[in-house]
């Protein structure tokens, strides 16, 4: 969502064609201006009752280390409404946190990530070209502006704009928007997302082990993205997950998932799916204090 500092509070589809598994096809719809500044400028948004902010920031930043900004309350949504809203700088990204205080509007909570442009309206009509919809059109904030906008497949993202262009550090690892998806939708937010984003598939495995998505002995298929906004990873499923996945909307890369998931229990984080070795990983599933949830993951020694 929009940061009330500068870190302190601071195309179109032509037909929807069905992909093949191994086969995701990301050809540019036609040239478009590329709008990201970079991956450390994507922010996941967290949503956590204002009582938990301090159980959630103190144990996130144990886990992963960083530091926070001291919270505001603040009005983020063009209709009324009031948040406490901090921003947790972390060496495996950024997170926006948000504690209500007042009903929290439609459709807010359910855009998973902030993502920083370089032009606010251009930036629209290009997702808009890519076969996005505007569900809350651009409106203002203290530092800048904002939109929410839903590629196919029902994917709502946030888009924000700085008046005074920010400057934020490298991250050491760039976390992945784990977007779950159905067959049907996947050509649709592929293609749509990949030419707005000037992005490239990275891999696409139609027989990816079902443990990643707690069913053992199954398939399904993952697809990895890479983009000058992050990463993605779509998960292509029937909709038969068991909890939690589905779930967490982030993957946050560590050096050791068991020095992370040793540090998230000291802190009071909750492990939910210990960790497991699949597809040249190892991972595994956190749920922070305010009920907030995470997969986390490493390269397999």
């Amino acid at each position: 969502m929009r940061r009330m500092k500068t870190i302190e509070i601071t195309a179109v589809l032509a037909t929807a064609v069905a992909l093949m598994p191994g086969q995701a096809d990301a050809r540019p719809l036609g040239k478009t201006e590329q709008f990201a500044v970079g991956a450390q400028y994507g922010t996941a948004h967290v949503y956590v009752a204002a009582a938990d902010m301090d159980r959630f920031t103190a144990s996130f930043l144990a886990t992963f280390g960083g530091k926070s900004s001291q919270p505001s309350a603040v009005t983020v949504t063009p209709t009324r409404s009031t948040t406490n809203w901090q921003a947790l700088t972390t060496p495996v990204g950024l997170v926006s946190l948000f504690g209500y205080t007042t009903p929290i509007p439609y459709p807010f909570g359910q855009e998973r990530t902030g993502y920083l442009v370089t032009d606010m309206d251009a930036a629209v009509r290009a997702a808009k070209k890519a076969g996005a919809a505007v569900v809350v059109t651009p409106f203002p904030d203290a530092i800048g502006s904002d939109v929410v906008i839903q590629w196919p497949g029902g994917v709502d993202m946030q888009f924000y704009w700085h008046t005074k262009a920010s400057s934020y550090p490298p991250l050491q690892t760039v976390p992945e928007n784990r977007v779950y998806v159905a067959p049907e939708a996947a050509a649709s937010f592929i293609r749509s997302f990949v030419s707005f984003a000037h992005g490239k598939v990275v891999s696409d495995h139609g027989q990816a082990p079902g443990v990643e998505i707690g069913r053992p002995g199954d398939t399904y298929r993952c697809i990895r993205i890479e983009t000058t906004f992050g990463k993605i990873t779509v998960l292509v499923t029937d909709g038969h997950l068991p909890f939690p996945y589905g779930r967490e909307t982030m993957g946050y890369e560590v050096t050791d998932v068991g020095e992370t998931l040793t540090k998230a229990k000291a802190s009071g984080a909750s492990v939910l799916v210990d960790a497991f070795k699949a597809d040249g990983r190892v991972s595994a599933v956190l749920q922070f204090p305010g009920g907030y949830i995470a997969e986390i993951h490493s390269s397999a020694k």
